[in-house]
């Protein structure tokens, strides 16, 4: 829809600049939510494992707590070592509040890793940020030392293949820039 718009006020050129910020920017909004999500779940099934052993520590039965840790709030990985815990201590004999303390504790160890990743990546995201304003600020520039820059870009051959050429380099750009800071365990 912004692709047409951009179409009717200024032209092919700008269609193709609106709807490849345009992506970028609904692109990131759908994994900024997906990565949030996963967040919150995470976080939701860790709680219900420290309840778990809680309970556990406490002497209640195994089934009613394991059905909430199994439930559709926690994440699969944590789902899948608490039930291999579970079978474990059945055979066994090992006391299930201490494997469940423990993937509890593993599991919390590598949240901060992951957040400690994600704050070293962060001046690399930084970055790639303010290369993406660059061009806004060059407009900018150019109005300022009086000039049109965009009535050069928009309506004229070499300003259009410059602009086109210019929005296909920034958008590999910043893909690569993403790849290159992205916090394992994120979507990408």
């Amino acid at each position: 829809m912004g692709a047409g718009v951009g179409a009717v006020f200024a032209g092919p050129v700008a269609a193709v600049a609106v709807a490849s910020y345009g992506t970028l920017a609904v692109r990131a909004l759908l994994r900024w939510r997906a990565n949030r999500r996963a967040e919150q779940v995470r976080r939701r099934g860790l709680d219900l494992l420290c309840g778990l052993a809680a309970d556990l520590r406490a002497g209640l039965p195994v089934p009613p707590a394991l059905a909430i840790v199994s439930g559709p709030d926690t994440s699969d990985r944590l789902r899948q070592l608490t039930s291999a815990a579970v079978r474990l201590a059945d055979r066994t004999g090992a006391p299930l509040a201490e494997l469940v303390e423990r993937i509890e504790a593993d599991a919390r160890a590598t949240d901060r890793g992951l957040a400690s990743a994600a704050a070293q990546a962060a001046g690399a995201r930084a970055t790639a940020l303010l290369l993406a304003a660059l061009p806004v600020g060059g407009i900018g520039l150019g109005y300022g030392i009086g000039v049109d820059p965009l009535a050069v870009l928009l309506h004229s051959t070499v300003g259009g293949v410059c602009a086109v050429l210019a929005v296909a380099l920034q958008v590999i750009g910043l893909f690569w820039a993403e790849r290159l800071g992205a916090t394992p365990g994120r979507a990408v």
